[in-house]
């Protein structure tokens, strides 16, 4: 792809040239830690150290992000925004200084004030703004954004206690609130002059003028919270706006506190403030809905007010709206940000008084979409009256654009097939379970048949045959029901009346808002996020949107950045590959006009040659190059990755990776590991299509095995594995829970099994270990230590992953099914590099209809395993409600839905072959460097420039 940098050069330059040495920053340091105090001046201890170090490097950071804020507001070009209900941003300390290319010099300042950088760095609490891959694929967004000098700005909502705080007891998970804000965060600067109003509930009237207008409701408003984003080897900083609720001053109802009130007197800023509190909210409750639906409201109404001032600020005297969408680029990262699409016609229709038809066009021009599941329970649908309620002009809005868009699929089919027509209707539509709009509906409208009256009235004149008794209320039928008997006499007296009977009343389904489909509707692109993903989105989620508009359809494969995923988290690999590239372009990918195939092949020689001339030859003819991939294609081609002096490298790496996790795992959990063992990591948000089950089961499997062996037995058939697990269940979600429960429990009796203990093969060398409060820091550490990761997800369910892409960049090998972006991690890395099992997407309705028939026969080896546990062998807690969920042929919750049970052999048979293959340390660390080789794709470097070029049309800008 082709992106030429625009240059600022007029104008007055607010950047510093000054390069800060030790000295320097050791005394801003001290300065900081005097003046801007948060702790008492008594102590300099590492907490107050690395607050005053973070606002120092603030500091550096304040005068890039004005220097390109400035340059953006005077060229006035195209930003695009990134609207995520997540950014799980991690620490933020040893990213800042490592893009600012400060590291050395900010551990030389500290060791002069008697600290370790390491140590300052850890004090520094994760921003609890996110839970999963949603959010950590925003944050690496971000990144590359910064990095690659693109402008843009994020923008989420600054969550005062996150999702929840992890904790592990007897009992399995138990939640307690985040505290990452209970003394503030030092990256963070409050915008007091930006904030904008928010309402909820009230009425919307029309005007004298025609106009329609939403009053009264509840008030609050939106204040602005700023972190900047700094990119790598670039002045470019670019913002995160936050947004935090509250409620002005006259609010505080005084004369009800002083009455004795106080609660009725805080009740405004109670409301105003707890829509963030946390990032999801259980929503069994309506008052659960209703708060998550603010919090979504909030998200869209602020930011869009933001962007639209910022727009009309930077257009003058002459606001051309038409000309909004040639400025502003929307993307709403999964449905959470749909409510952009009536926002923004509101605000255009309503405050701007553009017309229906030029907002509308507007809109579809500015907002895109990204798909970031096929889950159906996660395509949110909203409750129709609880948003009318919260709502109502939004609702209006939404209910003309679904009759806009049942006028365009009328026009599209026709009306020749009435039947195909009405399905598609049924399909389509953002509003679920409604009739047809009046102007449509006379199209299906059937001739009734005459009815007499509005009872049914059923005349019977058969006598029923001989018999002494009939089957009636009381007795009991062939089907189990409770019947009576009655004389022959008495029944066919009964029968011979006219029985009058009142038909039950039909069971009306809930009306419903279709977000998914308002998001399709609404944008001008929909991008899935892998490619099997991608497909699965065109031909079976979207499949009608799709036929329909046909151009609005792409894929966008996610990546991450390999700046905070190999260059900082994992110096020793950082430095390997350097070495072996000799330079450092790989940590970011530049645009280039020349497709990586064919920059790699103009390098090739069919004989023996000099690698690193080869690339400093690649460096000097094409300053975009992008080292990583130079490494990749000749590692592919095995030039290099079978020198022995590589593997070694490549294997001292990784011990010291491991070395540290050892130590982590003896702090976190108490036990001790040997870093020799395999580290088999499956760390991500529980849930049942992750199938953390399916692992458990197989570890239950090789531990059943195993004590039915001797110690060598033991040692000849199975390598040494410390099998570790980490990730959070959402508070309400049952059955997850009962998962973590699971996995605590079975590590809890191998762990303190004596008969294992016993043997040769000591406790340290088979181990199951739950990481509790799993976050990107822990990431940080566990993944460079990764011998096999498990991206094992029921085929077709995940969206892409990007935890699978931090693996791979590590030189992990991973065992996976195809699905999401293992597909293509197998095709990078190579197949023979990538151990993979289980049935695959377009098997899996083959599948579940072969259980529901009642067919299906599950694997001997499986069933011991449920019997195994069933015996009380992991204590005394009852499963017999996880277990279920893997019985039976069909239910809710039951037949075994992820297909564990279906995968179990395939899975057991594969991880043999994991056994084999890491007892060949040779050919395992060949496998290792294939990983890291084949995983360049995966930059959201890749990811920002087809964004760029494809969705947003925006052009990168550098500054001086």
């Amino acid at each position: 792809m082709v992106a030429h940098a625009l240059v600022f050069v007029g104008g007055e330059s607010n950047l510093s040239s000054f390069a800060p040495d030790t000295a320097s920053i050791a005394s801003s340091i001290k300065y900081h830690a005097e003046f801007t105090p948060l702790f008492s001046p008594e102590r300099f201890e590492l907490p107050k150290a690395f607050f005053a170090t973070a606002q120092s490097v603030r500091d550096s950071l304040l005068i890039n992000w004005n220097a390109t804020y400035d340059i953006y507001e005077k060229m006035n070009m195209k930003q695009a925004y990134y609207l995520s209900m997540e950014f799980l941003q991690g620490r933020a300390l040893l990213n800042a200084i490592g893009n600012l290319e400060l590291t050395g010099a900010y551990a030389e300042a500290l060791k002069k004030l008697g600290y370790n950088l390491e140590n300052v760095a850890s004090q520094e609490p994760d921003a609890a703004l996110g839970n999963g891959g949603l959010g950590r694929l925003a944050s690496c967004f971000l990144d590359s954004l910064a990095t690659l000098n693109y402008p843009a700005w994020g923008y989420g909502l600054r969550y005062k206690y996150g999702l929840f705080k992890q904790q592990i007891t007897k009992d399995g998970q138990e939640e307690v609130a985040e505290d990452w804000l209970e003394i503030g965060s030092p990256w963070e600067i409050v915008r007091n002059d930006v904030s904008y109003p928010i309402k909820f509930f009230g009425k919307v009237t029309t005007g004298s003028d025609g106009k329609r207008y939403w009053i009264g409701g509840e008030d609050i408003k939106a204040v602005a919270y700023d972190v900047p984003i700094p990119g790598y080897k670039t002045k470019t900083t670019i913002n995160l706006r936050l947004w935090s609720t509250q409620v002005p001053s006259a609010d505080f109802d005084l004369s009800a506190f002083i009455s004795g009130e106080h609660t009725k007197a805080c009740e405004a800023q109670a409301n105003a403030e707890e829509i963030c509190y946390i990032l999801y909210p259980g929503d069994e409750s309506e008052e659960g809905k209703i708060l998550r639906l603010k919090k979504q409201y909030t998200l869209c109404s602020a930011s869009l007010q933001d962007i639209i001032a910022r727009f009309e600020r930077r257009s003058g005297d002459r606001i051309k709206w038409e000309e909004f969408p040639e400025k502003v680029a929307v993307q709403m990262n999964d449905t959470h940000p749909t409510l952009c699409i009536p926002e923004l016609m509101r605000v255009l229709i309503d405050l701007k008084g553009l017309s229906w038809k030029e907002a509308w066009n507007i809109t579809k021009r500015t907002v895109a979409y990204t798909n970031h599941t096929v889950l159906p329970e996660a395509l949110e649908k909203w409750s129709f009256e609880l948003m009318q309620k919260l709502l109502p002009r939004h609702v209006e809005i939404i209910e003309a654009i679904d009759e806009e868009l049942v006028h365009e699929i009328v026009s599209k089919y026709g009306t020749l097939d009435l039947d195909k027509l009405e399905e598609k209707l049924t399909t389509m539509r953002i509003l679920e379970n409604f009739d047809l709009p009046s102007s449509v509906a006379d199209l299906f409208t059937k001739p009734e048949s005459p009815v007499n009256d509005d009872t049914e009235t059923i005349e019977v004149h058969d006598k029923v045959e001989a018999s002494d008794k009939v089957v009636t209320d009381d007795d009991e039928d062939e089907t189990g029901k409770k019947t009576s008997a009655k004389t022959e006499a008495a029944a066919e007296k009964d029968i011979d009346k006219k029985t009058t009977l009142n038909p039950e009343p039909a069971v009306i389904p809930p009306k419903k808002v279709r977000m998914a489909n308002l998001c399709v509707v609404g944008g001008h692109a929909v991008n899935g996020v892998a490619e099997i993903h991608s497909e699965i989105v065109k031909e079976e989620v979207f499949n009608d949107f799709y036929q329909l508009w046909p151009e609005k359809f792409q894929n966008k494969t996610n990546g991450v950045t390999p700046r905070r995923w190999i260059r900082f988290c994992n110096p020793p690999l950082s430095s390997i590959i350097t070495k072996w590239i000799g330079t450092e372009d790989w940590i970011f990918e530049k645009a280039s006009s020349v497709a990586p195939s064919k920059r790699f092949t103009k390098f090739l020689r069919p004989s023996v040659f000099d690698f690193r001339k080869a690339c400093e030859g690649c460096v000097r003819e094409d300053h975009n190059l992008n080292g990583f991939a130079i490494w990749s294609h000749h590692l592919r081609k095995q030039i290099f990755a079978d020198n022995e002096d590589l593997q070694t490298e490549w294997r001292e790496a990784k011990r010291s990776n491991k070395i540290t996790v050892v130590s982590f795992l003896k702090e976190k959990t108490g036990y001790s590991v040997v870093p020799d063992a395999m580290f088999d990591i499956q760390v991500k948000r529980i849930h049942e299509y992750k199938r953390q089950l399916l692992n458990i089961f197989g570890i239950v499997y090789r531990y059943k095995k195993m004590k039915d062996m001797t110690a060598a037995e033991r040692k000849t058939n199975f390598v040494p594995r410390v099998c570790i697990f980490g990730g959070k269940a959402f508070a309400t979600y049952v059955q997850a829970k009962r998962i973590v429960k699971f996995i605590t429990d079975v590590g809890a009796t191998i762990n303190h099994d004596p008969e294992i203990v016993e043997g040769h093969f000591i406790l340290s060398h088979f181990l199951v270990v739950f990481v509790p409060d799993y976050n990107v820091s822990v990431a940080e550490l566990l993944i460079p230590a990764s011998d096999l990761s498990q991206h094992i997800s029921t085929a077709g369910m995940e969206a892409s992953g990007t935890s699978n892409m931090k693996f791979a960049m590590n030189g992990c090998i991973q065992i996976g099914t195809l699905d999401g972006a293992n597909v293509e991690i197998s095709e990078e890395v190579g197949e023979e590099n990538f151990f993979l099992f289980g049935a695959q997407a377009h098997e899996i309705a083959g599948h579940r209809k072969e259980r529901t028939d009642g067919k299906f026969v599950p694997d001997e080896r499986f069933e011991e395993v449920k019997e195994f546990v069933r015996s009380g062998a992991f204590g005394s807690y009852n499963y017999d409600e996880l277990i279920g969920s893997l019985e039976g042929n069909e239910g809710f919750g039951r037949a075994d839905y992820f297909l564990v049970g279906k995968d179990f052999p395939s899975y057991i048979e594969c991880q043999e072959k994991v056994d084999e293959a890491y007892r060949d340390q040779k050919r395992w660390t060949k496998m290792s460097i294939l990983n890291t080789g084949g995983s360049y794709k995966f930059s959201s470097d890749r990811t920002i420039h087809e964004y760029a070029k494809e969705i947003w049309n925006i052009e990168p800008v550098e500054l001086p």
